[in-house]
């Protein structure tokens, strides 16, 4: 049986499978199972943040695998420790980190977090978490229902209570009350569409929650990891979250969940835990993924490739007038406004016909997260394929 036929058999149907099958990559390009070469616009949704096949991360783990996979938490984990400690340092913050597999395990964490901060003997118990429309925080119960989209409470109910949606962070100090523990937003929502916060309004509201006691947690799956040019989008921001999450780039493909926060003291033994979280494998990931970006970024690579990347999206933006409206995002977390849903469908599909990927985001935007490792030349290639991918429409 064909892979196509054996995952129709045996997998669920939760995904809506592009007719491809990717056999091996190299950077930003990637080859299918028929030998046809693309350009990967999308670094599997921001997560091969050192692109396919990096020969460093592949040699480290090959490494650690000859010796040990896994041992449990109960054990001190060299490479955890070591991958904690670049974290931290990268952050700028005074944290520490609790390591899962996921971004939604990473806001869960976070979650848990705030819920026992809010727990403070002879006081009203704080448990309420404000999140935003048009959030995504994962596809778990508790993180599914942070989620303010309505579309996914579908079917999965009854929730965990507690969480409140602003429709923008202009309303949410409106919506404070004495059961208020934590603000949780992403500063360019993904999911929804890339849509970049105003830094102004998130410094002035950063500021109003510190004033009242209140945890700001800032979900970074997708823009953590230099996405968005500085390690932390929290950084380009210049705020200090209490908790910030990270998953997707961090690993470089291997899955990785870190919850990182300055409420060093929160959990005990036994608040919290994972099988699998931290071992020998993932946390080796982290650290080579870490100290490859750690060069990259410290040579003037990552801005040089950024800028050249934003000038291409920028010069094929104005090109394309017709179908695009808007350029929106930060750094290699970008998008593209298209005129209608029917078209931004026909721009994908086309566009991986004529060899190289892009993604959706929200209802109308072409989201490109390329693996943050890109050349020149990958990029020129990759917005080539796409003039012709859109020609006609």
């Amino acid at each position: 049986m064909t892979t196509k036929e054996l995952d129709n058999k045996y997998v669920l149907p939760t995904y809506a499978r592009a007719d491809v099958e990717f056999v091996s990559g190299k950077n930003a390009r990637l080859f299918d199972v028929n030998g046809k070469e693309y350009i990967d616009f999308t670094s599997g949704i921001a997560v091969v943040s050192v692109g396919h096949g990096n020969e460093r991360l592949s040699n480290a783990l090959c490494a650690q695998i000859k010796n040990v996979v896994h041992m449990s938490n109960l054990y001190y984990i060299a490479p955890q420790a070591r991958a904690a400690e670049k974290l931290v340092k990268a952050s700028g913050y005074d944290m520490k980190c609790f390591f899962g597999n996921s971004g939604a395990e990473a806001n869960e964490g976070a979650i848990k977090i705030a819920r026992k901060y809010g727990e403070k003997d002879g006081q009203v118990k704080k448990y309420k978490i404000i999140t935003l429309d048009h959030s995504f925080h994962g596809r778990t119960i508790t993180t599914v229902k942070a989620t303010g989209q309505e579309s996914m409470h579908n079917y999965f109910g009854p929730f965990p209570d507690g969480f409140v949606y602003a429709k923008n962070i202009d309303e949410i100090e409106s919506l404070v009350d004495d059961h208020t523990v934590a603000v949780m937003i992403e500063l360019v929502q993904g999911e929804g569409g890339v849509q970049p916060q105003d830094k102004e309004k998130v410094q002035a509201l950063a500021k109003f929650l510190k004033s009242k006691d209140i945890l700001l947690i800032v979900d970074e799956v997708q823009t953590g990891v230099y996405r968005t040019g500085k390690f932390l989008a929290s950084n380009l921001y210049e705020i200090e979250p209490d908790i910030v999450s990270l998953a997707k780039g961090v690993g470089g493909g291997v899955p990785v969940g870190v919850v990182m926060t300055t409420l060093k003291d929160i959990f005990g033994a036994g608040d919290h835990g994972s099988t699998f979280g931290g071992n020998y494998l993932s946390t080796t990931a982290v650290c080579e993924v870490m100290d490859i970006l750690d060069e990259y970024v410290s040579s003037g690579n990552l801005e040089i490739s950024m800028l050249f990347f934003d000038k291409a999206l920028e010069k094929f933006y104005n090109a394309h007038k017709n179908i695009f409206t808007e350029k929106v995002g930060l750094g290699m977390m970008c998008g593209l406004r298209v005129k209608d849903a029917d078209t931004l469908a026909k721009i994908i599909n086309s566009a991986r016909e004529n060899g190289v990927m892009v993604l959706k985001a929200g209802r109308n935007t072409l989201r490109l997260l390329p693996p943050l490792t890109i050349t020149k030349e990958e990029i020129d290639e990759g917005f080539k394929r796409l003039n012709i991918a859109v020609s006609g429409l």
